[in-house]
């Protein structure tokens, strides 16, 4: 238990009821794991009209529906403080009364004990709350026991039926804390898994982005899914990758295993991850046997395409969907490019995502399973570096004139015309950095237009 003094809003709920930290917080304690800023609260004794009126004065109060018993708390913050939200609920109980998983009947009672309203979660190392004012441990399913058993359980048996999302939340417990699936839960979360087609997009999205970011081997949450069948439903295209040999002496594992691998082996970033487990999702469509051998070629450019279609599918931004896409597009390229390649290479990513897709590159190497070597990725890091650091032009931006300067020097109306030019004037110093002055670029752009009459 902290002795920090409890923030002014806390103490007053403390002065008329109980209050609890509950779920996640709990649970990333107990690991010895920093735990996050959203913390959730429980609190009891206290009505929710009552519970709203001491909220009031130390921040704002949204009741997210009065029909849940759940708030929406934002404490004023300090000066050069990030304000922080909180979830206030009241002890309830709940169950499912429609496939779509957004249909419950509640309720929600400030006097139903805290014991109760654990019962009713997903898995036992999340069914546990502390008593914010002893600091007691309240764990009525045996999640500490678990914990330490590195164990996954269901709660109750109609979970998953309940809400079928909680077969991913599963999932990604399991990679991100590395634990082992009891068996009885995961009978139940096989049984289920018809019903993840009900789940919208958007939250499965949400969960295999934690799985993705959080864990230190995603792998293992993308076994279990592939195992248990629920990964067809939601990825059938990397689903179709499971048992692709790849012959050949480049590769030690099929192409769904060297997925999921790459993935582990890659910075734990959301875009770079989902590049290195869908940069070969097409390998399946693009294989062609030769004696012994196999080749893939133009998987990559297939890829992209693909890559792009799922993460659409998901709801993720237009922007990440782009992104990844470029990554899977590029990650066949060669590390003996030439000054001018290596300029366009960057171009087309980006000096950000540019590092990226040498990340990615290692990983790829890494998840071969041969002990292949990456000290070419490593001196054309260094290549790459140099060549950022002598500010060469990469994009519009850089070239020593613009439109405007088109307009008024060469008496160019606005148009589609400035565009071909500036893209005209772009290729020249991409090959070429010297020629990136303003009287050498308006000469080009003179002898382009003349050249085009």
């Amino acid at each position: 238990m902290s002795n920090a003094p409890h923030p002014s809003w806390l103490a007053t709920l403390l002065n008329e009821g109980e209050v609890y930290k509950v779920g996640g917080p709990v649970r990333d304690r107990l690991l010895g794991e920093k735990t996050g800023k959203d913390t959730d609260y429980l609190v009891r004794l206290i009505p929710i009209e009552r519970l709203q009126q001491l909220l009031r004065p130390h921040g704002h109060v949204n009741l997210v529906g009065k029909s849940f018993g759940v708030i929406k708390f934002t404490p004023k913050a300090g000066e050069g403080e990030e304000p922080v939200t909180f979830d206030i609920a009241l002890p309830r109980t709940e169950q499912s009364t429609g496939v779509a998983h957004t249909d419950f009947h509640v309720d929600f009672d400030p006097q139903v004990p805290v014991e109760r309203d654990l019962l009713r979660r997903d898995f036992t190392i999340n069914a546990m709350a502390e008593n914010c004012a002893t600091g007691e441990i309240i764990d009525p399913a045996g999640g500490q026991a678990d914990l330490k058993a590195k164990c996954l359980r269901m709660v109750f048996p109609g979970a998953f039926r309940d809400d079928p999302l909680r077969i991913l939340r599963g999932a990604q417990f399991l990679a991100r804390f590395e634990l082992t699936l009891d068996p009885v839960t995961r009978a139940a979360m096989q049984e289920a898994v018809p019903l993840v087609a009900t789940v919208s997009m958007e939250r499965v999205a949400e969960e295999l982005t934690k799985l993705i970011t959080l864990s230190k081997k995603p792998s293992l949450g993308f076994k279990l899914l592939q195992e248990i069948g629920a990964l067809k439903l939601i990825l059938p295209e990397l689903e179709e990758t499971v048992g692709v040999d790849q012959p050949g002496g480049y590769h030690a594992f099929p192409v769904f295993e060297h997925s999921l691998f790459t993935a582990d082996a890659a910075p734990a970033q959301l875009r770079l991850r989902w590049a290195a487990l869908l940069h070969d999702i097409n390998k399946p469509q693009c294989k062609q046997v030769d004696g012994s051998k196999a080749t893939f070629y133009a998987h990559e450019k297939l890829g992209s395409r693909t890559a792009r279609k799922v993460l659409r599918r998901l709801r993720y931004p237009n922007e990440l969907a782009e992104e990844v896409s470029l990554l899977v597009d590029r990650h066949m390229f060669t590390t003996g490019v030439t000054d001018k390649g290596l300029r366009r290479l960057i171009r087309w990513l980006g000096p950000e995502m540019i590092y990226e897709l040498l990340d990615l590159r290692r990983a790829d190497v890494k998840a071969q399973g041969m002990g292949g070597k990456t000290d070419d990725v490593d001196e054309l890091q260094q290549r790459i570096t140099d060549e950022i650091n002598k500010k060469s032009p990469f994009g519009l931006k850089d070239l020593a004139i613009n439109g405007r300067d088109l307009m008024t020097e060469l008496q160019l109306p606005p148009g589609p015309e400035i565009g071909r030019v500036l893209a005209y004037l772009l290729e020249q110093v991409l090959d070429d950095p010297g020629q990136n002055t303003r009287d050498n670029l308006l000469d080009l752009s003179r002898n382009l237009l003349n050249d085009n009459k």
